[in-house]
């Protein structure tokens, strides 16, 4: 028997360092994210993702999740803050990132999430989709963060990315191992606004049902989802979101939350996935368990016990 610990977290916003923005920035779409997050720094608090990121670190899983949003501006000295940030959380090859769009706020004229690169995939390159082989699974990291107009939050894979995910879900070196699709943006209908939503999930959910997966790692609506995506030969794939890691949940959204995914291989060949939720106790400010369910076998419906 092979358990492999994959440990899920995303929107963890990291408080802005100072000098995060600059004088230029308050001609664009920054200026709005600022106003935003004068309201929103009391909520998003760096105490309670340090608390998170300590039990984390505690449950000791193989490999770590981020799906986005790790800065607020993306200023390049927000970028740099959370490279060190990624760097004191543990080696790159054990954490990855898939940008959100807090992360591509504006177009800053360059290859976006350049410092990242490490934390991106294994060949040095900030270009998806990547794709990362560790002890039986297969980690395929998109990226929907991209620049918006005002009042937009929307993420878009577009078209070359979807045709390159499309290719490598169907090359057959990674048929015999679990498939887990990283994403910030939800791939299924009604989970954020319109606003919000990823424009072309309709082509993701196509490649999908086309060539399969076996789990999908979203962030971006700072809710805990269980949701499923159609699959090949009528199977469904469980797709699953995740809380703000650094959320009070005094709001309209929960206290920070990250989750244990137990990926268990048997020696009858069955494959068995546990999703452990631990989270903000708001009474002792401590981290806890906070429930536990199965998903019964890859690409099949979730069953509780």
């Amino acid at each position: 028997m092979s358990i492999f610990r994959l440990a899920h977290l995303s929107d963890p916003h990291l408080p802005p360092p100072k000098g995060a923005l600059g004088w230029r920035d308050l001609l664009s779409k920054r200026l709005l994210s600022r106003i935003a997050w004068r309201r929103k720094r009391d909520e998003h608090r760096p105490e309670i993702l340090a608390t998170l990121v300590a039990d984390l670190k505690a449950y000791a899983p193989d490999h770590v999740a981020i799906t986005g949003d790790l800065t607020n501006f993306a200023s390049p000295v927000e970028l740099e803050a959370a490279r060190l940030w990624l760097e004191a959380l543990g080696p790159a090859r054990d954490i990855t990132v898939s940008p959100g769009n807090h992360d591509a706020l504006v177009d800053a004229g360059g290859p976006p999430f350049v410092p990242w690169t490490p934390w991106l995939g294994d060949h040095g390159e900030a270009s998806f989709p990547q794709v990362r082989i560790r002890d039986g699974v297969a980690i395929f990291n998109l990226c929907s963060a991209t620049p918006t107009a005002l009042h937009l939050a929307t993420g878009r894979l577009g078209a070359d990315q979807l045709s390159r995910l499309d290719a490598r879900l169907a090359d057959p070196a990674w048929c015999d191992l679990f498939r887990v699709v990283l994403i910030h943006h939800p791939p299924v209908a009604g989970a954020v606004s319109a606003r919000k939503a990823l424009e072309d999930q309709d082509d993701l959910r196509a490649v999908l049902a086309r060539r399969g997966a076996d789990l999908v790692l979203h962030g971006h609506a700072h809710e805990a989802l269980v949701a499923t995506a159609p699959g090949p030969d009528g199977r469904m794939i469980p797709v699953l979101g995740v809380p703000s890691a650094s959320a009070q949940g005094h709001g309209r959204h929960p206290a920070a939350r990250w989750h244990g995914i137990e990926i268990d291989r048997r020696a009858d060949g069955e494959i068995v996935v546990k999703v452990v939720a631990r989270g903000l106790d708001p009474t002792s400010g401590q981290a806890m368990e906070l429930g536990r369910y199965v998903l019964s076998q890859a690409g099949r419906p979730a069953q509780r016990p």
